[in-house]
């Protein structure tokens, strides 16, 4: 597949606004509607939704744009913050007891926790990111990484508060 942002002709940056995104997509798509289509070079509108599908998901947009500026991929970079695992150990035990208990509101007070935690990450990219555009450093990079494999534990663990979570078929084991 070719980079979404390019086939939606969008500059490379993690702060687009959904709205922006749309109308790329829309403009883009309208130039293959078959009534309208005049090149060799037209995507498909599968392609098209792809590309619109990746930048529409923040993590999804990160890890792309990590890519493109030359930085370490999530399998080359397995790193996370100083102090991340222990913060997300005891959050799992909250989030355990949570599941166990009936105790009304216990889910979603983890839950919204996990959110803020998930949110912090976001800001931090968003910042790192702004840097790296203009002059990508690897130290900015690496950073970059570090935040997003946070951000992607996170997620999981947002995943599993979810009521309809199951832990048999989703593929992390908790």
């Amino acid at each position: 597949m070719a980079d979404p942002f390019d086939m939606l002709g969008l500059e490379p940056r993690f702060d687009l606004e959904s709205g922006v995104i749309r109308r790329a997509y829309l403009a883009r798509v309208a130039m293959v509607h078959p009534d309208a289509a005049r090149g060799d070079d037209l995507r498909s509108t599968a392609e098209l939704n792809l590309a619109k599908q990746v930048l529409e998901d923040p993590e999804r947009r990160a890890n792309l744009l990590l890519s493109r500026l030359g930085g370490p991929s999530k399998e080359g970079d397995k790193s996370l913050p100083d102090g991340f695992l222990a913060g997300t150990l005891e959050m799992r035990e909250r989030i355990e007891e949570a599941l166990a208990t009936d105790e009304s509101g216990s889910r979603e007070r983890v839950q919204a926790e996990a959110i803020e935690l998930r949110a912090g990450h976001v800001r931090r990219v968003s910042d790192l990111f702004r840097s790296a555009i203009s002059s990508p450093s690897e130290a900015t990079l690496r950073a970059i990484r570090m935040e997003l494999n946070a951000w992607r534990y996170v997620e999981r663990l947002i995943e599993q508060l979810d009521p309809s979570y199951d832990p048999g078929t989703a593929d992390f084991k908790p």
